[in-house]
């Protein structure tokens, strides 16, 4: 593989293609590492995202290949794909149902994929990288079948490995199962799913293989990579005491960013208030549900405490109350060490942020692998979940109320915040795949 340019040491730089797809969560984490392999100083990090991304990229020093050009990208912009996924979230379905409608729209997403791939190829073939890193759900057959080290990187909960790890000692993902709820539910519900994805499963088998690629295992939906797999879940909140994983697995604490690019400073309008602290997130996706987020606001509007709102795509669709301040952006990294209480929609870069700062939390799941995160927080004693379109004013309040008088939870979560800032994990990956690389030539 061709290796460009050299550091101050004189030393061989490695060139790392980085592929996080469309949407925002995959992204941040893919910052994360981008950040530690570009300042270990031995690496070339080049990202391949859509034009909307490149000037974020280029102010934190990445180098940007586009996928579509800057006058015409080729596929929706991500506002319009989440109001997409949060209609799938908000229906009346079962959680079975609608984790059906999430396999059939990443269906529909196949001619998307199918424009993406001169693009991948234009870039592969300028740039010949030594390793890709790759968005596990967004995996390009171009990227598949091009002879290098391939990581993919895993953003979302560790259950969602499901998608080709399936162990029936753990509940099937996107459900929100407790690990003490009924095993015989598993066993149905996993019947059902893998009955639902059959006919969706062929034509994602069959495009693959039209490009080359190999044949996936039955109703394997995603290609684990030989060479590694990266995956993003606290040591407290993950299931390998239950499920062992194999041993190109490397699991992390976080992919946090440094943000170092943002700044924040409590403004005069909550900082000569009372009250705690708590800071409302639903993500890049449940922002874009105006109703959803007029009932949110609503209901924290009599709570005692300070709110920070970050008001997403549609900021300016809503009023905010007395006790409130928020802006269409807010910069969570930089917000997070400041408050007491964080109420998510629980992504897992969220849930993991929060986690690092060893912050309490209420998740408020909207779709796919946050029913899980949600359950897993709940599970293990590092927080609470509701229901955000069900749960009564006086559930939420009174939540709030319970976490923020809990000592206890406050030093359990101080102490794997310690743990999670002292261990660094993020930090070894430039050495891990320094050596896949050299084992690969």
């Amino acid at each position: 593989m061709a290796s460009v340019n050299n550091n101050s040491s004189g030393k061989k730089q490695l060139t790392v293609l980085v592929a996080p797809g469309g949407f925002v969560g995959p992204l941040m984490s893919a910052i994360g590492i981008g950040e530690v392999l570009r300042d270990s100083g031995h690496y070339r990090v080049v990202f391949a995202v859509r034009a909307d991304w490149r000037d974020k990229l280029v102010k934190l020093n990445f180098e940007v290949e586009l996928i579509g050009n800057k006058e015409q990208v080729v596929v929706k912009d991500s506002v319009e794909a989440n109001v997409e996924l949060v209609q799938v979230a908000i229906g009346n379905e079962s959680l079975v149902e609608k984790a059906v409608k999430m396999f059939e729209t990443w269906i529909e997403y196949i001619p998307v994929l199918e424009a993406d791939e001169p693009y991948y190829r234009d870039i592969i073939d300028r740039i010949q990288p030594d390793c890709i890193l790759c968005e596990h759900s967004t995996v390009s057959p171009t990227l598949i079948n091009y002879e290098c080290t391939k990581i993919f990187y895993h953003s979302n909960s560790a259950l969602a490995m499901d998608m080709y790890i399936d162990d029936p000692r753990l509940p099937p993902s996107q459900l929100g199962l407790s690990l003490n709820s009924d095993k015989l539910l598993w066993k149905q519900y996993r019947s059902q799913l893998q009955k639902a994805k059959q006919n969706n499963y062929k034509l994602w088998k069959s495009w693959f293989q039209s490009h080359g690629c190999p044949p996936l295992k039955d109703n394997q939906f995603l290609y684990p990579s030989p060479d590694a797999n990266f995956y993003l879940t606290p040591k407290e909140l993950d299931y390998t005491d239950i499920r062992p994983l194999p041993d190109n697995y490397y699991q992390f604490d976080y992919f946090k960013r440094t943000a170092n690019d943002d700044v924040f400073e409590l403004p005069d309008q909550l900082k000569h208030k009372s009250g705690k602290l708590v800071y409302l997130s639903m993500g890049s996706m449940g922002s874009s549900d105006v109703d959803l987020m007029k009932r949110l606001v609503a209901i924290l509007a009599k709570s005692e405490h300070r709110i920070i709102v970050s008001k997403g795509v549609k900021h300016d669709k809503y009023e905010l109350a007395d006790n409130m301040w928020g802006e269409r952006f807010v910069p969570q990294v930089k917000v997070l060490p400041i408050i007491d209480l964080f109420i998510t929609h629980g992504g897992n870069n969220s849930v993991t942020e929060c986690m690092y700062f060893g912050k309490l939390m209420i998740v408020l799941p909207l779709f796919f692998d946050q029913f899980d995160n949600a359950q897993i927080v709940e599970d293990r004693g590092y927080g609470i979940r509701l229901n955000p379109f069900e749960c009564t004013e006086q559930q939420l309040l009174q939540s709030i109320d319970k976490l923020l008088n809990d000592t206890k939870l406050a030093e359990k979560l101080s102490k794997a915040s310690h743990r999670i800032q002292t261990e660094k994990q993020i930090e070894k990956i430039p050495e891990i795949i320094d050596r896949l690389v050299k084992n690969k030539k």
